[in-house]
C-alpha cells in the first residue's frame, strides 16, 4: 500500500489545473485506448464531466467549442477524435499574442489631461455662435480648475488664454474677449472636504451611550 502512493513530483505536469487532475486521467486513458469507436465515446464522455462543471454553460455552443478545445490541449494534442469543431493546433497556441497599440499621447501641460484636447478640438469643428462661445469658456474654466488642483496659488486668467491659444493652435483666442473666467475660489471650494460637527445632545434609543469603547 505505501508502494502505491503517488507525489507531485512524480506526477505529470496538470495542463489545465482547473480541472483537476482526474480529468487529466481520464484524457490521458482516452489517449491511451486504440480501439477509435471506443476512443470516441470516452472523449464525449470527458466532455459530458467538464461541461457538468459548468451547467449553466454546458449547452451553448460557444462554450461547447471551449470544451473541445481544451481536451485537445490536456491531451497535448495527442487526442485521435472526431470534433464537431476544427481541431486548434499546438503551433497556433504557442503563437505569441499580438501587441496591442498603446496610445502614446506626451501632452505639453499634463495638468490639463489629455481629453482637454479633444474637447477643444471638438469645439473649433462647430459654428461660430452663442453655443460654441459657452463651450470655449466652458472648457476653458476647466482648464483653469486643472491648473489650479495642480497649483494652488492663483492663476491668472491670461495665463489659461495663452494655454487655450496654444493648444488650439491658434484658432480659439479668448484674449480679445472682455469677460472674465470664474473665480479661483469658486472653481477649487467644491474640493474641500466638509467637516461634520458633532453635536453634544445624546441621540435617541442609543442604547451603548455610556459604555467605553476600546
Amino acid at each position: 500500500m505505501i508502494y502505491d502512493l503517488e507525489y507531485n513530483s512524480e506526477r505529470s505536469k496538470l495542463i489545465i489545473p482547473e480541472y483537476g487532475r482526474h480529468i487529466q486521467k481520464m484524457v490521458e486513458h482516452a489517449v491511451s485506448i486504440e480501439d477509435e469507436k471506443e476512443r470516441n465515446k470516452v472523449a464525449k464522455s470527458i466532455i459530458a464531466v467538464m461541461g457538468n462543471l459548468n451547467p449553466h454553460l454546458r449547452d451553448v455552443p460557444d462554450f461547447q467549442h471551449k470544451l473541445w478545445d481544451q481536451l485537445f490541449i490536456i491531451s497535448d494534442f495527442k487526442l485521435d477524435v472526431e470534433s464537431p469543431f476544427p481541431k486548434p493546433s499546438k503551433e497556433k497556441l504557442q503563437e505569441p499574442p499580438a501587441s496591442l497599440e498603446y496610445p502614446q499621447n506626451h501632452p505639453k501641460y499634463r495638468f490639463y489631461g489629455n481629453n482637454i484636447k479633444r474637447m477643444i478640438d471638438e469645439a473649433i469643428s462647430w459654428e461660430d455662435g452663442d453655443l460654441k462661445e459657452a463651450l470655449v469658456f466652458t472648457i476653458a474654466n476647466h482648464m483653469k480648475k486643472c491648473y489650479l488642483n495642480w497649483n494652488r496659488d492663483s492663476v491668472d486668467d491670461k495665463v489659461i488664454f495663452d494655454h487655450l491659444f496654444e493648444l488650439s493652435d491658434g484658432k480659439i483666442n479668448l484674449k480679445r474677449k472682455d469677460e472674465d473666467l470664474t473665480e479661483a475660489s469658486d472653481l477649487v471650494k467644491n474640493n474641500t472636504p466638509k467637516r461634520h460637527h458633532k453635536s453634544n445632545k445624546p441621540k435617541k434609543g442609543n442604547r451603548n451611550r455610556g459604555r467605553k469603547r476600546y
